[in-house]
């Protein structure tokens, strides 16, 4: 039977990361990612990001969505038509399938994730 999944009571192996070079806008940001779950297909995922602050490009796949929440500090996305949006602790949005635009963190981010990739 599966088992529910409860953040706090684990602890994953984090992995780091940088934007890539290409993308890259400000700075350079370590980017600390602890995945607490996906799913047997592998289409599905939830953890925790956190991130310094930065500025890169992002470009999500035609099957991509994620959902988050911001857990604390605070960060900026603009879509690549200009539209931008903040958001802080207890504030959430969806990055949806396609989307282009520019990820900025402001302040030190912590926030929760989802991500849904589908075949297209």
């Amino acid at each position: 039977m599966p088992k529910l999944t409860v953040f706090a009571a684990g602890s994953p192996t984090p992995a780091f990361d940088r934007p890539r070079p290409d993308r890259l806008v400000r700075d350079n940001p370590l980017r600390t990612t602890h995945e607490h779950f996906v799913a047997p297909q592998g289409d599905l995922c939830a953890g925790v990001w956190a991130c310094e602050p930065g500025a890169w490009n992002i470009d999500f796949a035609p099957g991509k969505d994620e959902f988050f929440c911001v857990i604390e500090g605070r960060l900026r996305i603009t879509g690549s038509d200009g539209a931008a949006a903040e958001f802080g602790p207890g504030q959430a949005g969806v990055i949806p399938a396609g989307f282009r635009g520019l990820f900025e963190v402001l302040e030190p981010v912590r926030k929760h994730y989802v991500v849904l990739e589908r075949p297209c």
